[in-house]
């Protein structure tokens, strides 16, 4: 009898808990991965996430995909980020929820605009800088 590999469900993953940088890229990057590219469209290779999917429920999803992602903005502030940094990251955020809210205009900016791509490419620059200890290395 064979049995197909069943592939690891998100509930499944162990995320590290800890306040130190290597901890907080995890659970950032993870965030980030759910938010903007858990999923795949078929046929166009896509990658969306949570925010696009949703996004697509009046009100309720724009505060939801907020939430998460202001998340993402107070575990910068738990890492001593500037607060320009941390401006920069709200900005982002503030941007998509107000083009989100936009009836069908707006889940097409989701696509485009993906402000949890650019509020973690700040964090990472910001832990490359400030904690090396916790720098990935890819390859």
């Amino acid at each position: 009898m064979n049995r197909r590999p069943v592939p690891p469900r998100i509930i499944d993953m162990q995320l590290p808990t800890g306040k130190d940088a290597a901890s907080v890229r995890a659970r950032v990057t993870a965030m980030e991965k759910l938010l903007e590219r858990s999923l795949v469209v078929p046929g166009v290779n896509l990658p969306i996430g949570l925010d696009v999917l949703v996004g697509l429920v009046p009100i309720l999803g724009e505060i939801i995909t907020t939430a998460m992602a202001v998340y993402i903005i107070w575990e910068a502030r738990n890492l001593g980020m500037s607060r320009w940094q941390q401006a920069r990251m709200g900005a982002n955020v503030l941007f998509d929820t107000a083009i989100g809210a936009i009836p069908l205009v707006g889940d097409v900016a989701d696509l485009a605009f993906r402000s949890n791509t650019k509020n973690l490419r700040i964090i990472l620059k910001h832990i490359d800088k400030h904690h090396p200890e916790a720098r990935v290395i890819e390859g």
